[in-house]
Formats: structure tokens, C-alpha cells, sequence
């Protein structure tokens, strides 16, 4: 078995399969609207933060584009399809959280997303009590790839980032892992791996089961 004492998971994209129905979501309003190539600038915007979504999403469509008014659109669909623990988890979730606290192991959440949502999520999917800490996006000032959020994870389990695993999709949040000394773990989602990422991560795998039989091994 590996050598480690804790694992720090990313939510979105690594627990949920939030991205992908997200997406689909601004897909459907693309469609409605006559937006087009939307899945380009909606695929950047993967493991940022909604200023930064805003700002490429402007980039991408112009000043004039009513940024705003799609996000309400889509968040209300989001929320409507969703909400009250319809919300498909990735999978593996329940083999590596089962896995890690029969190990004993500490386990803690880093997402951008904002804790109230976080909270209602891990509830309504009934694996909340697993954490031992939720670290959130606005419990910090700088965003991933900033290292900021994860070193706030580590402090609060109380263990040094080499001795701490993190599980992340997107480029981002490996940049961000990997900045703060963590020993990350790739599991694509809507993004594959490239150069980069297998650069910067101690190891790249298809899925959560695939990450217990690496920390198992």
C-alpha cells in the first residue's frame, strides 16, 4: 500500500458528473438561442471560477453578450433537472470514500464551488459525513490554479501536503495541487490529459476505482 495519510478531492467533474451536465445545460441554451460552438469556450472555462467564466465566455462572444442573463437561464435548468440528489456521481465514489476510511485515512474536500452548494450536494447524494473537512471557494481569496485552497484542505486535516493525495480533473486543479506540494492524481473528464498534465501529476487514471487499486498497490 501506498505510503499517505490523507486524500483531497476536487467535487466537480471528480465526485459529480457536474461538468458534463453543466454543459449540457448551456448546450441546450446554445440551442434555443442560435449561440454557436459553445462547447469550445464552455470546455476553457473547466476548474475556473465564474468571474473567469464570465470574462472567456466575453472573450469568446463579445462585449454585448448577456452573460448574465444565460447563467440565471442555465443555472435555474441546472438546479430544476438536478437538485434533491439527482445529481449523477462519478464512478467508484462510494469504493474509494469506503476505501479510505476503513484505511483511516483523512479526507477532505477542495472545490471552488461555494460551500452552501457543496453542502446541499454532498447531502442530497448522502456522503457528506465522510469529509473531514469541506474547503470551499469562498473560503478562500485566490483561485485554482492558485495553491491556496488545497494548503487551507491540509491545514485543516492537519497533515503536510507530500503526506496528502489530490484528486482532480481538471488542468487547473492539477496546476493548483501540484503548486502546493500535493501529489496529484488525474482522472480526466470532459478534458483530456495532455503533455502537461502527465508532467505534473504523479500518475493519470481513467477512474476513482482505478485510484484505489493505485493507492492500494
Amino acid at each position: 500500500m501506498k505510503k499517505f495519510e490523507a486524500v483531497v478531492f476536487d467535487m466537480d467533474g471528480v465526485i459529480f458528473d457536474s461538468e458534463r451536465a453543466t454543459m449540457n445545460c448551456w448546450l441546450e441554451l446554445a440551442e434555443k438561442y442560435g449561440i454557436e460552438n459553445m462547447e469550445e469556450p464552455y470546455l476553457a472555462c473547466t476548474g475556473t471560477t465564474d468571474q473567469r467564466t464570465r470574462e472567456i465566455m466575453l472573450e469568446a462572444y463579445g462585449d454585448d453578450f448577456p452573460y448574465d442573463v444565460y447563467a440565471k437561464e442555465a443555472s435555474k435548468m441546472y438546479h430544476e433537472k438536478y437538485d434533491g440528489g439527482r445529481l449523477p456521481m462519478k464512478n467508484g465514489v462510494h469504493a474509494i470514500l469506503d476505501f479510505l476510511k476503513y484505511e483511516g485515512k483523512k479526507i477532505a474536500l477542495a472545490s471552488s464551488t461555494k460551500r452552501e452548494t457543496v453542502e446541499n450536494q454532498l447531502r442530497d447524494a448522502g456522503i457528506l459525513d465522510y469529509f473531514d473537512e469541506l474547503v470551499t471557494g469562498d473560503m478562500v481569496s485566490k483561485s485554482k490554479p492558485d495553491p491556496e485552497i488545497f494548503l487551507l484542505a491540509c491545514e485543516k486535516i492537519g497533515v503536510k501536503p507530500e503526506d496528502a493525495y489530490a484528486i482532480e480533473d481538471s488542468y487547473n486543479g492539477i496546476r493548483s495541487a501540484n503548486a502546493g506540494g500535493l501529489r496529484p492524481i488525474m482522472v480526466p473528464d470532459l478534458l483530456p490529459s495532455n503533455e502537461e498534465m502527465e508532467e505534473l501529476s504523479e500518475t493519470v487514471l481513467e477512474s476513482l476505482i482505478d485510484v484505489v487499486g493505485y493507492l492500494r498497490n
